[in-house]
C-alpha cells in the first residue's frame, strides 16, 4: 500500500492533531512521520492501519488514488 502523505497531513491538521502527537500515538518518530507525509518514504501496512485508526478514518482515505 502506498500512503498519500498529503492526505495524512491534511486529515491530521483538520483534526488539530500535532505531528509529534500522532507520531507518539503510532509509535514512530516525528521525523519518520514527517517523511511519510512529504512522500520521502513509504510506510508498512501495519503503520498505515495505525495512522488511519488514530485519525479515525478508513484506510482508503490515506492511500494513494483514494480521495480523503
Amino acid at each position: 500500500m502506498t500512503p498519500n502523505g498529503a492526505a495524512i497531513r491534511a486529515i491530521r491538521e483538520a483534526r488539530e492533531l500535532g505531528l509529534n502527537r500522532l507520531a507518539h500515538l503510532i509509535g514512530k518518530s516525528p521525523g519518520y512521520l514527517s517523511r511519510v507525509e512529504t512522500g520521502q518514504r513509504g510506510a508498512a501496512d501495519g503503520t498505515l492501519h495505525r495512522i488511519a485508526e488514530e485519525l479515525h478514518v478508513p484506510l482508503e482515505a490515506i492511500l494513494k488514488g483514494e480521495p480523503p
